[in-house]
């Protein structure tokens, strides 16, 4: 069984190793130690916290709970760009014109843009290379959309999602190499590694004035608002819960940032209460996401459920230990993909 929980200091080790497979572009987690440990404390206190902090990291685990191992992560942060600067460029049109001449030249433009401060992110979704399969991306990633469900003063109404842009083969990133290198001069990882720890250098060195995509190497323009292979199905998830592409880039891959209201989130906006009956039955049949009501100790996973009536739900005892009910509390429960309800 596949457990969604939030991360604890014993979780160390496993948040290490998942750190040092994420690999060039994944800014939220590049193996460094120091960041990663700051990142885990950043999120143990979120969740300590007695009310919601103005800038909180929650932080979660993928657990797989035959053999105890933790399999992949996915986080929230609460706002973004109230502390450190959050940069990206707004794609726009400029289009220059002569009526005498009978000239009309639409042309693209890369704007630095601090629009999305205060905005909710979705982040640091990462998933054990050997568990890419099944209905497990999809837990680690619609799970955080029942925490937000279930905690939503903890959250802006607006959220967004930054997907990692194309790198080829080499790990080159064609977007930073036709225009990133001519301002920073140095390598697309080491900026990568260096925007994860600290922006400042960012507002220092990019320059204010609009790009023209025009001046742009072809290969630098044919990847703006393209998603990493690796990132597609992610990207592909969250447009079906309701993310959309507005016109928003990464400054460094060109990778598309994805928004949504909170509130018309596909799980946020479907999901309901039921309670809880427990019973040796072994359900079959359609997924539904469930999860418990608990902040500090919020659980969530995958499985087929019971209907008793419309009020009630049936879950096995295994289950019910794994989200730490008890028959007649409270669960969210969500279909996993489809939009009909129970």
């Amino acid at each position: 069984m596949m457990l969604i929980r939030p991360i604890q200091s014993y979780d160390w080790e496993a948040l290490w190793s998942l750190a040092q497979q994420t690999g060039p572009g994944f800014t939220s987690l590049q193996p460094n130690e120091p960041a990663v440990r700051r990142k885990l404390e950043w999120a143990l206190a979120s969740f300590a916290a007695k009310e919601p902090l103005a800038e909180a990291l929650y932080l979660f685990v993928l657990e797989d709970l035959s053999n105890n191992q933790i399999v992949g992560l996915c986080g929230i942060e609460s706002a973004v760009g109230l502390h450190d600067p959050w940069y990206n460029y707004r794609v726009g049109t400029l289009v220059h014109a002569s009526r005498e001449l009978q000239v009309y030249n639409p042309m693209h433009t890369l704007t630095l843009s601090n629009d999305h401060t205060g905005h909710s992110e979705v982040c640091t979704l990462f998933l054990d290379p050997d568990y890419r399969h099944g209905k497990n991306g999809s837990l680690l990633s619609k799970s955080r959309f029942m925490f937000m469900a279930e905690y939503p003063q903890c959250f802006n109404e607006n959220v967004i999602a930054e997907m990692r842009g194309y790198v080829d083969a080499q790990g080159i990133s064609p977007f930073w190499e036709g225009l990133g290198r001519h301002f920073f001069t140095m390598d697309f990882s080491q900026a990568d590694q260096l925007s994860g720890q600290n922006k400042v250098f960012i507002a220092e060195l990019m320059p204010r004035n609009p790009i023209y995509t025009n001046l742009l190497p072809q290969d630098a323009r044919d990847v703006i608002g393209l998603t990493h292979d690796n990132t597609t199905p992610a990207r592909r998830l969250l447009e079906n819960e309701g993310f959309r592409y507005t016109g928003y880039i990464d400054i460094f891959d060109g990778g598309p940032l994805l928004e949504a209201r909170i509130k018309d989130i596909r799980v946020v906006r479907d999901s309901r209460y039921y309670k809880v009956n427990i019973a040796e039955q072994q359900p079959q049949g359609e997924l539904f996401l469930i999860a418990n009501t608990l902040l500090r100790d919020f659980r969530c996973c995958l499985t087929a459920i019971i209907q008793k009536d419309n009020q009630i739900i049936t879950l096995t005892p295994a289950i019910a230990k794994a989200l730490r009910v008890k028959a007649g509390d409270a669960l969210r429960v969500v279909p996993l993909s489809s939009p009909r309800s129970l």
